[in-house]
């Protein structure tokens, strides 16, 4: 199905990186411009010895939305993404996505995502794990390894979003200019995370969107096991940061209050009022943890579907 004309898709770069992928390219390609023909779609292909890279300059051709980036080696998804983002805020880009090229992110989605970034979000995430999102043909084990990793890293960093692994995503430029590529983590694939919580940190409004997420029917995966560690020792070094910059803060808040009780009130009234802060304290730490809980309930659910 075509999706409605909406305000940025005129300005709209969908970034698919390749590698090996020369039965996928056509299929991805065709269904991209189906489903949103006002888009433009950058390949960035890295040196593929399969001749994707050489497919792709012949659809280029025939398209004049279709363009093409080829990279002298491979060095990674990251790198990938970077020059497709680089190229395109270059030639002034309104919205830059991110795509697989093998099919798991379904083309015909892509409208969901544009259409929150239409409504005023600076980066959309097509998310696997909130309500009514689904994961297609992927194996058990995968998907709970997936699943586990996402509530960790919902847990540790608390930047209260479900799927923050997920490479499914429209960014509106702003956000990417804000960016210092140059700083983000290439450890496993965890530049996905590091990039969501940045701009969850920097105040961005990001937002998910349900997709579902199907496994490639062609071509083998370019996932392997020694991301999760890489990943979640990350996320774990991150999360300690943040709670401790958190902390550092809250001191810096709470000791002009302090002080300012014991000049007004004098000292035998302050371990009273602090008596209340700290029960506001434990009464908010509280809440939190029932969300933590919440959101764990919620992704066993999910798993359940």
């Amino acid at each position: 199905m075509t999706s409605p004309q909406t305000a940025l898709s005129d300005s709209t770069l969908v970034i698919i990186p390749t590698f090996n992928e020369i039965e996928n390219l056509p299929l991805i390609t065709k269904r991209v411009r189906e489903a949103t023909p006002e888009v433009h779609i950058l390949i960035v292909d890295d040196s593929s010895p399969d001749g994707t890279g050489e497919l792709a300059d012949e659809l280029s051709e025939k398209d004049d939305h279709l363009h093409v980036i080829h990279r002298k080696s491979k060095d990674g998804l990251l790198g990938a993404y970077i020059a497709g983002f680089k190229w395109g805020l270059e030639r002034d880009y309104q919205v830059l996505c991110e795509m697989d090229a093998d099919g798991s992110h379904a083309p015909e989605q892509l409208h969901l995502l544009l259409e929150e970034i239409d409504k005023g979000a600076d980066l959309v995430i097509g998310s696997r794990y909130v309500e009514g999102g689904e994961t297609v043909n992927w194996p058990a084990s995968r998907e709970y390894l997936s699943r586990l990793g996402n509530i960790y890293i919902s847990m540790a960093l608390g930047a209260g979003l479900s799927d923050m692994t997920a490479g499914y995503r429209a960014f509106r430029r702003d956000l990417l200019e804000f960016i210092d590529f140059d700083e983000l983590s290439d450890a496993g694939y965890i530049f996905q995370v590091d990039l969501a919580f940045r701009a969850v940190k920097d105040g961005f409004d990001v937002r998910e969107v349900p997709i579902t997420f199907t496994e490639r029917e062609y071509g083998e995966s370019k996932l392997d096991g020694s991301f999760v560690k890489d990943s979640l020792f990350e996320v774990t070094k991150w999360g300690l940061e943040h709670r401790t910059e958190q902390a550092k803060d809250a001191v810096e808040d709470v000791t002009p209050v302090v002080k300012k009780l014991v000049e007004d009130t004098g000292v035998t009234k302050v371990p009273s009022r602090l008596g209340e802060a700290t029960s506001y304290v434990g009464d908010l730490a509280g809440e939190v943890w029932k969300l933590a809980k919440h959101t764990v309930n919620d992704m066993r659910s999910g798993s359940k579907r």
